[in-house]
């Protein structure tokens, strides 16, 4: 499972020009699903998500979390994290995890993270989706499990 983090003023995912979910300062995730995943695999990230510390404190360090800033996340389904662009020029999904099991894995990722108290936001799983962001730094992490 991967996931690609943002750091953001502001997030917001359109589905047919429909807003379907919008945060202020937080942090916007792509979540990708591969082959073999599995509950433990989310529940490790989305705790490692809620608790990286990745905003600044007074003295400018990364220092505080999600929790600490009383921040909010967006959750947007990205099976394309899962490419494999080590041949050609045309990327391969191989990797990435059926589409039935994919979902129930991100679906469970979302309830873990809401588990927390978390103020969450979704895309729409499967989705041709529209994501419009400030990226706060910037700051962009890979996390995987």
């Amino acid at each position: 499972m991967k996931a690609l983090i943002q750091r953001v003023k502001y997030a917001s995912v359109k589905v047919d020009g429909k807003t379907v979910g919008k945060i202020d300062k937080g942090l916007l995730v792509f979540l990708g699903v591969q082959k073999g995943d599995g509950q433990e695999n989310a529940a490790f990230l989305s705790k490692k998500i809620c608790n990286l510390r990745i905003f600044e404190d007074d003295n400018a360090k990364m220092n505080k979390s999600l929790f600490d800033v009383q921040g909010q996340m967006l959750i947007v389904s990205q099976f394309t994290l899962c490419a494999d662009t080590s041949r050609g020029n045309r990327p391969g999904f191989e990797g990435a995890a059926l589409p039935d099991e994919a979902k129930k894995l991100y679906e469970y990722f979302c309830a873990c993270v809401g588990q927390t108290g978390m103020p969450i936001q979704k895309g729409v799983f499967g989705a041709d989706m529209k994501v419009e962001l400030l990226n706060d730094g910037p700051v962009t992490l890979m996390v995987e499990k």
